[in-house]
């Protein structure tokens, strides 16, 4: 979200707080119509198609009830002086493969945070399991995190007590990004115990949600947030998990995705590392024991390690999750026009995308999709001003 803001991705931030996520009725009828003709259709309460059958009514029904919650735009683009954006399909941070869920593909995404989301999706793994840990438990799980996190992985958890805390604090102490999805609005600290760490998460990596600044949680809310859990990571790894857990709810959304699923084992006679032991039989779920096989698990056949380097070590210091993945283009591989916004990026500090366009002498609407691709390639990345180019 820039300075501007169209007609459609205001609708798509007006659609998060008056529907909940995953709205059948509100999917098809933004697929049908578009977002600004949607919204404008719940304002007049009519269905743009003139029809009204039972299902249909209820459902504008209960997207009216929150027309007095609708912010005006200038409130939608002021969240930006808070260090909030919204991105919306279609957008370069967009991550392509929420496409997956269908009509239960989010709306728009909120986000906190200076990392950029779909960049670092194409190499992430969701690490989650149970709020009440066992102290082998979170030892796996920070175990794990930290690992991968140090090889240019992102970890994906929930901000959740438990495995999702150590998870996230781990790949932070690596250095490493880390993207937590809530149940509530970016803004909101949950648990409260946790505001320090999601301000951590927002300085090193990114906080993901579908519901808009100031919106609290429920119970629901968690399992629905959890299938987006699933679907931004590449592969989702349990690491304590009881027969009723939360967590196993995010399993399951990963095996209906067809993403790579894997478990911990834990001791037969525990009743928390039930839904692992339950993965691994009855789901075909990977039993791993160590991130390197959850790595290798994950990599496809002859990729060389995420984070390798054929030159030596990384300098002291550099962060791990600047390294590019074995998916970045080389830079002579780069079609022309990519290779004029490259090389019209600012050596040092950020810039606004209007600005690259003008200098590189593109049009602003391909400028977009362009800046789009090279910070998917790994050439540039978001930042306050704009986009900048990746620190090596």
């Amino acid at each position: 979200m820039n300075g501007n803001l169209d007609d459609e991705s205001y609708a798509r931030a007006a659609l998060t707080y008056l529907a909940e996520p995953a709205d059948r009725w509100l999917s098809g009828l933004v697929r049908a119509y578009g977002a600004a003709r949607s919204l404008d259709a719940v304002k007049s309460g009519r269905w743009p198609h003139g029809e009204a059958v039972p299902g249909a009514r209820r459902a504008m029904e209960r997207w009216r009830v929150r027309l007095d919650e609708l912010p005006t735009p200038d409130e939608v683009i002021a969240f930006r002086r808070s260090g909030i954006r919204l991105i919306c399909p279609g957008d370069p941070e967009w991550p392509g493969q929420l496409a997956d869920l269908g009509d239960e593909q989010p709306y728009a995404l909120w986000l906190r945070g200076n990392a950029d989301l779909r960049f670092n999706c194409l190499r992430s793994v969701a690490v989650v399991g149970s709020r009440a840990a066992t102290a082998y438990g979170s030892y796996v799980a920070a175990e794990f995190a930290a690992s991968v996190a140090a090889r240019g992985w992102a970890v994906v958890s929930g901000g959740a007590y438990g495995v999702d805390a150590s998870a996230h604090r781990a790949a932070l102490g690596a250095d490493g990004v880390t993207v937590a999805v809530l149940a509530c609005g970016v803004d909101v600290p949950y648990p409260a115990a946790h505001t320090e760490l999601l301000d951590a998460i927002a300085a090193q990596g990114v906080i993901v949600s579908e519901w808009p600044p100031g919106r609290t949680v429920s119970r629901l809310r968690f399992l629905v947030r959890n299938r987006v859990i699933a679907a931004l990571a590449t592969g989702t790894l349990v690491v304590e998990a009881g027969t009723r857990s939360g967590a196993l709810n995010t399993a399951r959304h990963a095996r209906d995705l067809d993403r790579r699923l894997m478990a911990v084992p834990g001791p037969v006679t525990s009743d928390i590392s039930a839904g692992c032991h339950r993965i691994i039989r009855d789901w075909q779920g990977m039993l791993v024991t160590s991130a390197a096989e959850v790595i290798e698990y994950l990599s496809p056949v002859g990729a060389s390690p995420v984070g390798a380097s054929t030159t030596g070590a990384s300098p002291a210091g550099a962060p791990q999750a600047s390294t590019l993945s074995p998916l970045a283009l080389d830079r002579d591989d780069l079609d022309l026009e990519s290779a004029q916004v490259l090389d019209a990026m600012p050596r040092r500090g950020g810039m606004a995308t209007a600005r690259i366009a003008q200098r590189a002498g593109v049009a602003p609407r391909s400028a977009v999709g362009v800046l789009g691709g090279l910070a998917s390639a790994g050439f540039i990345e978001r930042c306050e001003e704009g986009w900048r180019l990746r620190r090596a």
